[in-house]
């Protein structure tokens, strides 16, 4: 062993956390698992007795990092990924988007909005007005519901199952879990790539809601237009066309493309 090389080790002992390796070694294990871990196996996997894991278990569930299922398990929860859409990714993905969402409402005459899922509900982090002398639109930093909104069906039907039981048992909304009308209209909407309904808070309009998927079909956030019909302008675009270009313009931001 060079002397470098101890010198290194040594202070690396020197700085040591037990207690935080302990805890970032259960995070990264329940991250490697697509199902639930017991208390036992995540001990076994970590090569450490189940009693020297309990008290670092029960202080991420408290913290809301992880979560414990009915069968016993623990799962990761969604903060990590929240705490992530706080930071620079985020910021990146909205300024990176808004020459296209401008570019969108040019074409389509509407406004149009990026939402994330975030603390029990929806943030717009970026947005777009109608470029015309009126419109509609939701403001930066508006809060949403996740069950009322186009945008809310598309980041639950575009979820894995762990993260949409996660984002349910956090909603207010549905006291901890779908009707079975909601949850057809979610496969529905997940088929089909899109949703398409009218608004529940205002009048005449219509939520058209498309997914920024990342990592396999699961959506990081969605892109929205709250439609609503120009009767001053005879050749403002119909419904479904405002759709195929929401969808364009997903494309061209998931792909980095640039706009002409």
């Amino acid at each position: 062993m060079t002397q470098n090389k101890l010198d290194s080790d040594i202070q690396e002992e020197r700085y040591r956390a037990p207690a935080l390796d302990k805890g970032l070694d259960i995070l990264e294990k329940l991250a490697d698992t697509e199902e639930g871990l017991s208390q036992v196996e995540i001990a076994t996997a970590l090569g450490r007795k189940p009693n020297e894991i309990y008290r670092m278990l029960d202080r991420l569930v408290r913290r809301g990092y992880v979560v414990r299922t009915n069968l016993d398990s623990y799962q990761l929860s969604l903060k990590l990924f929240e705490l992530a859409h706080r930071h620079l990714p985020m910021r990146r993905l909205a300024s990176q988007s808004l020459s296209h969402l401008r570019e969108f409402s040019r074409q389509s005459q509407q406004g149009c909005h990026i939402v994330i899922y975030e603390r029990d509900g929806l943030t717009s982090i970026a947005q777009s007005d109608a470029p015309g002398y009126w419109g509609f639109g939701i403001r930066v930093g508006a809060r949403m519901g996740l069950l009322d909104t186009g945008s809310g069906h598309v980041l639950l039907a575009f979820s894995s199952p762990e993260d949409r039981q996660f984002m349910i048992a956090q909603s207010a909304e549905c006291g901890g879990e779908l009707d079975a009308s909601l949850q057809q209209r979610l496969l529905q909407v997940r088929e089909q790539g899109y949703e398409i309904m009218p608004s529940q808070q205002v009048e005449g309009v219509f939520n058209i809601a498309v997914p920024l998927l990342i990592s396999g079909d699961n959506a990081i956030a969605a892109l929205a237009c709250p439609w609503v019909k120009h009767l001053d302008h005879m050749n403002s675009p119909a419904c479904e066309t405002v759709l195929q270009l929401l969808l364009k313009t997903a494309g061209h931001i998931r792909n980095g493309t640039h706009v002409d």
